[in-house]
């Protein structure tokens, strides 16, 4: 067997190998009275917005594609998300001071403004995940007078 055989004979094994470690899947159907949904009055066309473009990243319920199994992707999703919810968790934001609620509502507004999320990388996968300046208007003004109910 030729070295290039061998190599290409030693990356399939790797990467079958890896497809056997698979890292925990961020679902969980509870909707605790912790969540954003709770805590405040969603509309039914922010709400959709959010589950649409946010709540894959930035809660404690991913809907997983078909490729969420395979590695290395899997492994790169799994840090995506928990980096995602380390920054905003909509699932735990009533858990959230005052403070902090308001900074996050700020923030979430600025961002959706500026286009910084839903992030490039993954509205490229996920297409139906980008919000239209429509959508981004109406999430912006939501959001800032929902910071201003907040004070």
């Amino acid at each position: 067997m030729g070295l290039k055989k061998k190599i290409i004979l030693g990356v399939a094994v790797i990467l079958i190998g890896i497809q056997f470690f698979q890292p925990l899947r961020n679902q969980s159907e509870e909707v605790t009275e912790a969540h954003f949904e709770k805590v405040y009055a969603v509309p039914q066309n922010i709400k959709a917005i959010l589950v649409r473009s946010c709540y894959d990243c930035h809660s404690n319920n991913t809907h997983y594609p078909w490729y969420g199994r395979i590695q290395p992707g899997a492994w790169y999703m799994a840090d995506h998300i928990r980096k995602g919810k380390e920054e905003l968790n909509f699932s735990e934001f009533g858990d959230y001071s005052q403070r902090r609620k308001r900074s996050k509502l700020r923030s979430i507004a600025g961002q959706v403004k500026d286009g910084e999320m839903p992030l490039s990388s993954y509205t490229v996968v996920h297409r139906d995940a980008a919000i239209s300046e429509e959508d981004r208007r109406t999430l912006t003004q939501w959001f800032e007078a929902m910071e201003d109910s907040d004070k």
